[in-house]
C-alpha cells in the first residue's frame, strides 16, 4: 500500500481524517497524469492512503471482457472512494465500457462536471462562465439494451425511472444549495419523447417545489444546448438525462476553454468516483507532454468530498496561479499569455512551487469547510393502478412493394384480431401507414401493429387474450418479433400515440 501523508504539513484535524482511497493509473497518458496529481496532493498535505488496482486495456487483453478483476471490485467496495485515470476500451465487439460498468454497478447516479472559464489565460469567448452540469449517470439509452429485430432495423431501449430521476434531480438542488448557487435548469426533449423525457420533466417540477429558495426553469434540450454554446452566463446548475448530459458537458467544457482541463465526480450512496473528462490520448502517451489538470481538478473534488476542502482550496489556487504566471502545457498554450511551455512533470512542479499563493486576476477558490457528502433521503415507492388495455405487436414483413404492404398486412391482421381485439393501426418507424396511410411514406421491414379491445369486450384486456392473439398471428404466418403491452396508469394513457393516429 502506498502512503502519501506529509507529516510536517499535516494538521491534527487532518490526522483524524486519513481515508484509504483506491487509485487506478489507467492507460495511455493515465500513469503520467496520475503520478503528477499524486505528487501535488502529497506536497499540499493531503492525508491519504492509496490502494492501487489495475484496470483497463491490459486487463481486457487478459481475457476479462469487463476490464476489471473480481479482486479489484472488492477493493473498490471496501474503500468507497476511487480516483481513476483514463482507460482505453479495445475496439471491436465483446468489450463493454468499463466507465459505464463502474458507474452503473456501484450506483453512481450523478455525474457532476463544473465548467469555469479561465480567461484570458485559457482562451474562451465567455470570461464570466461558471456553471455545473449534473448528468444522470445510470439510465437512458446508456442502459445498453439493444437488439436487431429485422434484417433492416435495430433498436435501443431508452429507460427512465422515477426513482433514478428523483435522485439526480434532488442531488442537483442539494448541490446548488450547498454551493451557494441560485438556479437549476432542467433540459429534456419532452415535446417529442412525452413519456420518457416527460417523466424526467415531471419529477423535476415536483422536486423544484421543495426548494423555493432556488430558481428553477425547464428548456428543450436543443435550444438549451444552443444557449450553453452562445450564452453560458445565464446558467448556474444544469440537470439533464444521461445522453444529453454527456454531450452538453463536453460542449460546456470546450466553450469554457478546454476539455483537457475538466474534472468530474460520479456520486452514489456511500461511494464516489473522480476522473478527468478526457480520454486516454494514446497518441501522446509516454511523451511527457500531457496536461494533468483534468485529473488534478477531479482530485480536488475528491478532497472536498472526503472532508479535506482546505487542501483542495490550496491546490486549486496554486493551479490558478500557475496559469496566471503563464506556465502552460502545449494543449492550452497561447502566443500572448504563455511564458513557458512545459511538460507534465514541470507543470506539476510549478503548481507545487505556488502552494500557499492565491491568484490575482482570476477569482480565488473558496470551498465551504462545513459540508461533506450530500445525503439524500431514501426513495419510497408507491403503488400505481395499472390497467391493461391492448398490445403492440411488432412484426418482420419484407415485401416487394412497400407502398402496397400496409393494406396486405392490415387485411391479415384484421382477421387475426377477432374475437377479442380490433386492429387500431399499423405504423412503420412510428408513422401510421394503415388505415388511411399515405403512399409516399417510406417503409421498411419493421411494422408496429396496435391491437385494442374489440367493441363490447369488457376491460381490462387479459394476458390470456394476448396469448390467444399471438397464437392466431402465428397461424397466419406472422413473424412477431416483439410485443409491448399497452397500459393506462391511474387512468391516464401510458403509451405513445402513433404519428398520424
Amino acid at each position: 500500500m502506498l502512503t502519501s501523508s506529509s507529516p510536517e504539513k499535516t494538521s491534527p484535524t487532518a490526522e483524524l481524517n486519513k481515508p484509504t482511497i483506491t487509485i487506478a493509473k489507467g492507460d495511455g497518458i493515465g500513469p503520467e497524469i496520475m503520478d503528477a496529481t499524486l505528487n501535488i496532493l502529497e506536497a499540499a498535505g493531503a492525508t491519504l492512503d492509496y490502494e492501487e488496482i489495475h484496470i483497463g486495456e491490459a486487463v481486457y487483453r487478459q481475457g476479462m471482457k469487463s476490464g476489471i478483476s473480481p479482486e479489484s471490485w472488492d477493493t473498490l467496495r471496501r474503500n468507497k472512494v476511487f480516483l481513476k485515470a483514463p482507460i482505453t476500451t479495445p475496439q471491436g465487439g465483446g468489450y463493454k465500457s468499463l466507465n459505464v460498468t463502474i458507474r452503473k454497478s456501484l450506483g453512481l447516479f450523478a455525474n457532476v462536471r463544473p465548467c469555469r472559464a479561465l480567461t484570458p489565460f485559457v482562451d474562451s469567448h465567455f470570461p464570466e462562465m461558471d456553471l455545473v452540469v449534473v448528468r444522470e449517470n445510470e439510465e437512458d439509452l446508456y442502459a445498453g439494451i439493444e437488439h436487431q429485430q429485422t434484417g433492416e432495423v435495430v433498436q435501443c431501449l431508452k429507460l427512465i425511472t422515477r426513482p433514478g430521476t428523483e435522485k439526480v434531480v434532488r442531488y442537483a438542488f442539494e448541490y446548488a444549495r450547498a454551493n451557494g448557487r441560485k438556479k437549476v435548469t432542467c433540459m429534456t426533449k419532452d415535446n417529442i419523447m412525452k413519456h420518457t423525457d416527460g417523466l424526467f420533466h415531471e419529477v423535476f417540477e415536483e422536486v423544484a417545489n421543495e426548494y423555493p429558495d432556488i430558481e428553477s426553469e425547464h428548456l428543450i434540450i436543443d435550444i438549451g444546448a444552443a444557449l450553453l454554446a452562445d450564452d453560458p452566463h445565464r446558467f448556474d446548475v444544469v440537470v439533464t438525462l444521461n445522453l444529453y448530459g454527456d454531450i452538453i458537458s463536453d460542449i460546456t467544457a470546450q466553450v469554457a476553454g478546454s476539455v483537457g482541463i475538466g474534472g468530474s465526480s460520479n456520486i452514489g450512496r456511500g461511494f464516489a468516483m473522480f476522473e478527468a473528462i478526457h480520454g486516454s490520448a494514446p497518441d501522446i502517451a509516454g511523451k511527457g507532454i500531457a496536461n494533468p489538470s483534468g485529473l488534478l481538478n477531479a482530485a480536488c473534488m475528491m478532497l472536498v468530498h472526503i472532508g479535506q476542502a482546505e487542501v483542495a482550496e490550496t491546490i486549486q489556487n496554486a493551479w490558478l496561479c500557475t496559469l496566471e504566471d503563464g506556465i502552460h502545457t502545449g494543449d492550452i498554450a497561447s502566443e500572448i499569455y504563455t511564458k513557458k511551455r512545459v511538460g507534465t512533470r514541470e507543470f506539476a512542479q510549478a503548481v507545487i512551487d505556488r502552494l500557499g499563493r492565491k491568484p490575482k486576476t482570476l477569482d480565488p477558490v473558496h470551498f465551504r469547510k462545513d459540508i461533506g457528502p450530500i445525503e439524500l433521503p431514501e426513495y419510497h415507492p408507491r403503488s400505481r393502478e395499472k390497467t391493461l388495455v391492448g398490445v403492440d405487436a411488432f412484426i418482420d414483413w419484407n415485401g416487394k412493394d412497400f407502398s402496397r404492404e400496409p393494406d396486405r398486412i392490415g387485411a391479415i391482421l384484421e382477421e387475426a384480431a377477432a374475437p377479442d381485439f380490433r386492429l387500431k393501426m399499423i405504423t412503420n418507424r412510428g408513422v401510421k401507414v394503415y388505415p388511411e396511410g399515405l403512399p409516399e411514406t417510406f417503409c421498411t421491414d419493421h411494422w408496429r401493429c396496435r391491437f385494442v379491445a374489440a367493441e363490447g369486450r369488457p376491460a381490462p384486456v387479459t394476458n390470456q387474450q394476448i396469448i390467444g392473439l399471438l397464437q392466431r398471428l402465428d397461424e397466419h404466418q406472422m413473424d412477431v418479433i416483439k410485443t409491448e403491452n399497452l397500459y393506462e396508469v391511474e387512468g391516464k394513457r401510458a403509451y405513445s400515440l402513433g404519428q398520424g393516429e
